[in-house]
């Protein structure tokens, strides 16, 4: 195979992984395809944890299974070689007789990076590495982050106004942005763990932070407080998920994030209010921002609170920035650049 072919199957694996994306975690999303003889014979995904990874999934899609023998696959991340939630991969290959593994992304997670390499080789499979490894990596940059720091990848949301307020002034209707920008950030929370707000928020809004119109598992609600009285009859607390609400009192973010990394969430959604929002960007914990701006000025609280910085060499600052329309609003999103 040229190196050409290697990148066309690749990005046919990238497409299948594409579509575990929000739905695998604490997993990564992966996706595989088998060739044999220049012609795809099979593809394979990985739905969720607990679930066959996209090596299996893909052998189980083969009409007959005895056709792996002597054929190469492309996996979009390098098969794990130890026993988890499911058997190894490196072990599902070998038995099935690949001749050769393509893989993109090396694995972040220090317990089997880069060691499916030598035990492939081992049994006689050629490996080659590293195929459009950087859209391999970023396709998983939720996973990476969470398995290598211990903390979860962090979305900081908000709908504001263009002079940068979260709400209208009283008696002005709740909502500043559009019907379809609240639909879109109800498909963001889909794709989260776990949404976090402040007691001001709270107290202030009562909000549901469910899914609304769209299909997904409910992500944990987390409450911060410095350790005053929350509202017992606030809709987190008395709703059909009020399971799925924690309160942590008392904590740092930073602390509330580990401990919500060690329970299996790997992102979380801040939501608000400007204090909260303004305590993750002075501890330079947000790794994307997604604000769906509204096309008016009102007063209100602003949007993000916190100390700030003194100048602009210390700003928090963008990159691979997009907007696009959603209704009458402009949807900022942007990956924080890390300093």
């Amino acid at each position: 195979m040229s190196r050409e072919d290697d990148e066309k199957f690749m990005r046919l694996a990238l497409g299948e992984a594409r579509r575990g994306v929000g739905h695998t975690s604490p997993n990564p999303a992966v996706g595989a395809v088998i060739v044999k003889a220049g012609r795809v014979i099979a593809k394979g995904w990985h739905r969720r944890t607990g679930r066959p990874h996209a090596e299996v999934e893909a052998l189980r899609a083969l009409k007959n299974p005895a056709a792996a023998k002597g054929a190469t696959i492309y996996i979009t991340l390098e098969p794990c070689c130890t026993r988890g939630r499911t058997p190894p991969c490196t072990d599902a290959l070998i038995a099935a007789g690949f001749a050769r593994v393509v893989f993109g992304a090396t694995d972040p997670n220090p317990a089997h990076a880069g060691r499916a390499v030598p035990i492939l080789k081992k049994a006689g499979i050629r490996v080659t590495r590293g195929i459009l490894a950087e859209e391999c990596t970023v396709l998983n940059v939720v996973f990476n982050k969470w398995i290598t720091t211990g903390l979860p990848y962090v979305i900081a949301k908000a709908g504001l106004s263009l002079d940068g307020r979260l709400s209208r002034p009283p008696g002005e209707g709740q909502w500043l942005t559009s019907e379809r920008s609240r639909a879109d950030a109800m498909r963001l929370r889909a794709g989260v763990d776990a949404i976090l707000i402040g007691a001001g928020t709270l107290r202030t809004d009562n909000p549901r932070l469910t899914l609304r119109g769209v299909v997904g598992r409910q992500p944990l609600r987390v409450v911060l407080t410095r350790g005053g009285r929350l509202p017992k009859d606030s809709h987190l607390f008395t709703d059909a998920h009020s399971a799925r609400t924690v309160v942590y009192r008392g904590k740092s973010l930073r602390a509330v994030l580990r401990v919500l990394a060690r329970r299996g969430c790997t992102s979380v959604l801040i939501e608000g209010g400007g204090e909260l929002l303004g305590s993750a960007f002075d501890a330079r914990l947000v790794d994307r921002v997604q604000f769906y701006i509204a096309p008016l000025l009102c007063d209100g609280p602003r949007v993000i609170g916190g100390r700030g910085v003194a100048s602009n060499e210390d700003s928090v600052q963008l990159k691979n920035v997009t907007y696009s329309h959603s209704g009458p609003d402009v949807v900022l999103v942007g990956d924080v650049i890390v300093s």
